[in-house]
């Protein structure tokens, strides 16, 4: 009788792991095999909205235009990868948390920093960037020389609202005459490129990006020197939210990117940058 009852339990177990386990039936959210994305389809290289499906651009949920990028491309291969769909839809950037924890989407992946305050809210899967944090100034700027954040004391700057460059690395330079933050990663950029304020400060893939539709910027990176922004890792670890408590969809979107290095992300990067339209 025992060797009856062991052997029925060796072949239940050996059943439960044979059984194949579908992915969207096990993860909140993803019953329909969708995973929809949050983004703002308005900070290249990161994300942008385009008027068709060139370079590989997915449709925008609910719109006429379609959205591609460093986070498209990245919910791409995520997607791909879990043999889900993907779906996105166009968020303002102060509406892209509150989304993740209502349900309107599954994730968002929007160049968001993983702090410690966001991740009272949300919980993070990756990161899949780590972005350094830099200044752009006019090249005919008083500025455009400055070796360290010392060398910026007095300017007027701004930064996006809600990110760290504006409540963070800003207030760290000595009498900075800091505006009203930008709404939006263009409106930003237009502040420095039209004279408003003398700098602003983002991070370098922004940067980088903002070159392409602004060449006369420069930027000014002081990245390891002793007169560079103070930040810690959750500060440049750029990660992917979702619900809190979702396990599952954190599991499966860590096993794409848990082999990824930063020359990985750096090279997709780079491809989102040389794709991206001039006018963003």
């Amino acid at each position: 009788m025992k060797k009856l009852t062991a052997l029925s339990m060796i072949l239940a177990l050996t059943a439960a792991v044979a059984a194949p386990v579908c992915a969207e039936d096990a993860i909140p959210g993803l019953e329909d095999g969708v995973l929809t994305v949050a983004m703002e389809c308005a900070y290249a290289p990161y994300n942008w909205a385009q008027p068709d499906d060139s370079n590989g651009a997915v449709p925008i949920k609910d719109s006429v235009l379609y959205a591609n990028g460093y986070d498209v491309m990245t919910a791409k291969a995520i997607c791909e990868a879990n043999g889900w769909d993907l779906e996105i839809v166009q968020l303002d950037w102060d509406s892209l948390i509150p989304a993740v924890q209502s349900g309107v989407c599954d994730a968002v992946i929007a160049g968001q920093s993983m702090t410690a305050e966001r991740m009272e809210s949300v919980d993070f899967a990756g990161p899949y960037l780590y972005a350094s944090i830099v200044c752009l100034t006019k090249e005919d700027s008083k500025f455009a020389e400055a070796k360290g954040i010392s060398d910026l004391a007095g300017g007027s700057c701004t930064s996006q609202s809600g990110t760290i460059w504006y409540d963070s690395c800003l207030p760290q330079i000595k009498d900075a005459n800091i505006g009203m933050p930008a709404e939006s990663a263009p409106a930003m950029l237009m502040a420095v490129e039209t004279g408003t304020v003398d700098f602003v400060c983002t991070d370098m893939p922004t940067a980088q990006g903002a070159l392409i539709a602004y060449p006369d910027l420069k930027i000014l990176d002081f990245t390891g020197t002793d007169d560079d922004f103070e930040v810690s890792d959750e500060d440049i670890n750029i990660g992917i939210s979702v619900a809190k408590d979702n396990t599952a969809l954190v599991d499966a979107i860590n096993s794409y990117l848990s082999d990824k290095t930063a020359d990985d992300f750096n090279a997709l990067m780079e491809e989102a940058i040389k794709v991206q339209p001039l006018s963003e």
